[in-house]
């Protein structure tokens, strides 16, 4: 936005200097000046709300990042929980057949 700023500027200057050597008035010249300053301002105004609209974005983007770590996390921690306890209806299995011979063979 700054350069748009820079742009706009410029532009409101050589409007100025047209005007000077054109022979315009004062009035004139202070009703460019004034639009120039209108402009510029505008211009500024948009460069203030387009950095507020990127910290946002920016802002959100850490909070997803945040979020993200966190199901990351919690997805882990489900995936160990869910090997363990396969592990143990596996040595809960082996325990039952091993009971279930032993009782076949007597």
């Amino acid at each position: 936005m700054n350069k748009k700023l820079q742009k706009t500027l410029a532009v409101a200057a050589m409007v100025a200097a047209l005007g000077i050597s054109s022979g315009c008035s004062n009035s004139e010249i202070r009703a460019l000046a004034e639009e120039a300053k209108a402009t510029a301002d505008r211009a500024a105004a948009d460069a203030g709300a387009a950095k507020a609209a990127a910290d946002a974005a920016a802002a959100s983007a850490d909070e997803a990042k945040r979020m993200s770590s966190n199901a990351q996390s919690t997805a882990n921690r489900a995936a160990q929980a869910a090997s363990e306890a396969q592990s143990c209806c596996a040595a809960n299995t082996d325990r039952i057949e091993r009971m279930f011979r032993s009782s076949m063979s007597k």
